[in-house]
């Protein structure tokens, strides 16, 4: 069992499955799937975004909380462009190569924090910059299956395997 920095589990849910024709936003599905390129019915309009390493992107609620607290509105789930909003991770506690087991089939690997592009600029003027260091993280998924709204979520992290 992994726990965070405090010794508690590591445990949250997931929030929303997102996908969208390349841009932002993206919008809530039903479910999606997830394999090695990514989430069925998601495009990338960069060739920056998208790859094996970064076939998914995800943000927690506490980050999204955070930009709020900072006067940007709550925004749907999908609005940052995320694939994957999770609820209960404390982000702090996240690091490169820590692997999501969500639900019980899908394992995302995280491969670096997000950064976030001129894009977003289109939802805030103060963005990307007010994002820096809450914008979510890319990954790898090393074990695919079916994704849905409201799936547990265990870390496991980098040094625990």
């Amino acid at each position: 069992m992994s726990q965070d920095a405090n010794g508690t589990d590591a445990r949250g849910t997931l929030l929303a499955v997102c996908v969208g024709p390349g841009g932002i936003p993206n919008h809530s599905v039903e479910s999606a799937r997830a394999d090695a390129n990514g989430l069925e019915g998601d495009k990338h309009r960069f060739h920056l975004h998208g790859g094996e390493d970064r076939a998914v992107c995800l943000i927690t609620q506490a980050e999204v909380d955070a930009l709020e607290r900072d006067g940007v509105p709550q925004r749907p789930h999908g609005a940052f462009g995320e694939n994957l909003r999770l609820d209960g991770i404390d982000p702090a506690v996240l690091r490169p190569g820590d692997r999501l087991a969500i639900g019980d089939e899908v394992v995302v690997e995280l491969f670096e924090v997000r950064e976030p592009c001129k894009t977003l600029r289109s939802l805030d003027s103060r963005f990307p910059d007010l994002m820096v260091g809450r914008s979510g993280w890319v990954g790898r998924v090393v074990r695919p299956g079916e994704l849905r709204a409201g799936q547990p979520v265990v870390r496991a992290a980098a040094n625990a395997r």
